[in-house]
């Protein structure tokens, strides 16, 4: 039994020394409002991490739907019903698989609002 010790060490600080994996789901997030201003961000989620200001929150939002973007439920609250259309975009990965998403809103307001928090920054 001695003998396998060794190798079962050795095995272990071989795995230990791995590079560590990617994130499996990273996404680069873009808003494009009408009066030309441009914000960009990234979100990794599993493990979080990224530069989006709200980034635990969004990731959580995201599991919720199994990050398809198209599924995030609105949250609660009144906007104005100014028209400053915003564009926003999301590509990368969730879980390994691609995913792209693009979709327009009224306004601010209702970007963050619509989409639960992950375009807002």
């Amino acid at each position: 039994m001695a003998f396998f010790e060794p190798i079962g060490a050795c095995v272990l600080a071989l795995a230990c020394m791995a590079p560590a994996q990617p994130a499996e789901s990273t996404f680069q997030l873009t808003s494009h409002d009408a009066r030309g201003r441009v914000g960009t961000v990234s979100l990794t989620c599993e493990p979080t991490g990224g530069s989006h200001p709200k980034r635990g929150g969004a990731c959580a939002k995201l599991s919720e739907v199994d990050g398809k973007f198209d599924r995030l439920r609105a949250e609660p609250r009144a906007c104005t019903l100014e028209y400053n259309p915003v564009d926003v975009s999301a590509v990368g990965k969730w879980r390994g698989e691609p995913v792209t998403y693009r979709t327009s809103y009224a306004n601010r307001c209702v970007a963050d609002t619509e989409s639960a928090g992950v375009f807002t920054f």
